[in-house]
């Protein structure tokens, strides 16, 4: 059985991923990071390739920011960067799901997850760090 992952080889570093084979919509695939151990969703991002070959070869979570249309390096502002283990991406290829320990939190807010919030207002989050403290 084949699996549809970009995983670590022995050597902990990434096996090589052609890239070819997933689907970038506007030159960007959307990605699910999780927490590597507790399975906790912690934030959604984008990626374009070029993001993509550097958190393949960096093992540090890179992605586009559609915002600032720059590639974002997380946690190079902040301190709180994403160490990815694993990458997996869905029977489409058209998305991908990071696993990853995170340093501090995922958040730009200051807590740990960006869906902190449930939808009638109720924050469920742990707050980890002061934004005024970082940025």
């Amino acid at each position: 059985m084949e699996h549809s992952k970009c995983g670590c080889d022995a050597n902990n570093s990434f096996n090589a991923a052609d890239l070819s084979q997933f689907k970038f919509e506007n030159g960007l695939i959307p990605a699910i990071v999780q927490d590597a151990d507790s399975k906790e969703v912690l934030m959604f991002a984008y990626m374009n390739e070029e993001s993509l070959k550097l958190t393949l070869e960096t093992k540090i979570a890179h992605y586009w920011s559609r915002s600032r249309q720059s590639l974002w390096k997380k946690g190079e502002t902040s301190g709180h960067f994403q160490h990815v283990r694993e990458i997996r991406f869905d029977c489409d290829a058209d998305c991908l799901l990071l696993f990853v320990d995170q340093d501090g939190g995922a958040c730009h807010t200051g807590y740990r997850s960006c869906f902190y919030r449930t939808i009638d207002g109720k924050i469920v989050g742990e707050k980890v760090f002061y934004e005024k403290d970082v940025y």
